[in-house]
């Protein structure tokens, strides 16, 4: 487990073995079964997770309970309801796992600690943000321009892996088109 997160974070910055235990120590560990949720809508977010080994949803309800999903997140990603995360406001989404899963969580108030205390932390958790930025432009812009059969080959093109672990209703959901038009693809 120690590993994975310090290679996660090296491919950022560079850490001393005295600087990653300190850094590690700010993590709790935990365990997930599939359909379990790690986040429920309406209540307090605790954590930011990274995730280690699995496969987990976000998704928002409309008030017709029509399921939105959001994003999916994987080995190596980090997720969470974010807004209500760093506002410490109920959640408006639902982080649910598709497979077990194990998480390292990492509370607001060791998140601060750690951007505190370690210039390096601070610049990887910048860094993590940017690219995170990106990705939901990337999304919002395809949603806006691209036909559902553009998305379908985007996310074939970005994440193949996506296509063999997440179930072809949720993959439909996901592209905002049905299971029929999918598998027309």
């Amino acid at each position: 487990m120690h590993q994975k997160l310090r290679v996660h974070l090296e491919k950022i910055v560079k850490l001393e073995d005295d600087e990653f235990e300190f850094i590690f120590s700010h993590f709790i560990e935990k365990q997930y079964k599939k359909h379990q949720f790690l986040i429920q809508e309406g209540d307090p977010v605790k954590y930011h997770y990274f995730i280690m080994s699995g496969l987990l949803k976000l998704v928002y309800m409309d008030e017709n309970a029509r399921e939105h999903i959001v994003s999916f997140a994987m080995e190596d990603w980090w997720e969470s309801d974010f807004m209500a995360y760093y506002t410490q406001s109920p959640s408006t989404m639902s982080l649910i796992c598709l497979e077990d899963t194990e998480v390292l969580c990492l509370t607001l108030e060791n998140y601060r600690k750690l951007c505190d205390s370690s210039p390096k932390m601070q610049r990887f958790f910048l860094e993590k943000a940017n690219f995170g930025f990106l990705g939901a432009q990337r999304r919002i812009i395809s949603l806006l321009t691209s036909s559902a059969k553009d998305r379908y080959e985007q996310l074939l093109k970005l994440y193949p892996v996506l296509m063999q672990r997440v179930p072809k209703s949720q993959l439909a959901a996901y592209l905002g088109v049905s299971r029929e038009t999918l598998s027309r693809f």
